[in-house]
């Protein structure tokens, strides 16, 4: 969405509020699509004497994979954006700065990058997950699996000798 900001361009002061949704279900992270539901994006533009504010924030709920039981879940998101506009830019490698195009901003394009930016490369549906057993693939989470456990080879001497004792 295109967001006209000519009316407060040169007013101090002067600020417009804006809310919409974002379509993102397309969107590909990793091989999943976790923005299946849409999200809303709201917040004003100020200008702060020749310094345009955007400050705003996304709100969705995410439907995600947990990487270690492998079981779906939703997270809610709430992410708060603030970043400044400007019409030129004096330094030409300042990434925190987005620029105007004929007065306007793309807000899609400034929420979908922060979205991005803010995702973590992994997922657990909780903190406490225990995950899958590594060799049978039982969820541990349910409970612990039937495999007896593997000896390290370099200690497998000494469990012989555990072994006699029995």
């Amino acid at each position: 969405m295109r967001f006209n900001l000519k009316e407060i361009l040169h007013v101090p002061g002067a600020s417009l509020p804006f809310e919409s949704q974002l379509d993102l279900s397309d969107l590909d992270f990793y091989g999943e699509r976790p923005f299946a539901h849409p999200v809303v994006i709201h917040g004003t533009v100020r200008n702060m004497a020749d310094a345009l504010l955007l400050k705003g924030s996304a709100d969705t709920t995410m439907e995600l994979v947990c990487d270690r039981c492998l079981k779906p879940f939703q997270q809610e998101l709430h992410l708060p954006v603030s970043t400044l506009l400007a019409e030129t830019l004096e330094d030409e490698e300042n990434d925190e700065i987005v620029l105007l195009e004929d007065g306007a901003v793309d807000l899609d394009e400034v929420f979908t990058t922060a979205l991005v930016l803010s995702m973590d490369s992994k997922h657990v549906c909780s903190e406490d997950c225990k995950g899958l057993c590594a060799t049978c693939g039982a969820d541990l989470n349910q409970g612990p699996c039937g495999c007896r456990k593997e000896i390290d080879p370099r200690l497998a001497a000494l469990a012989q000798l555990l072994d006699k004792d029995e």
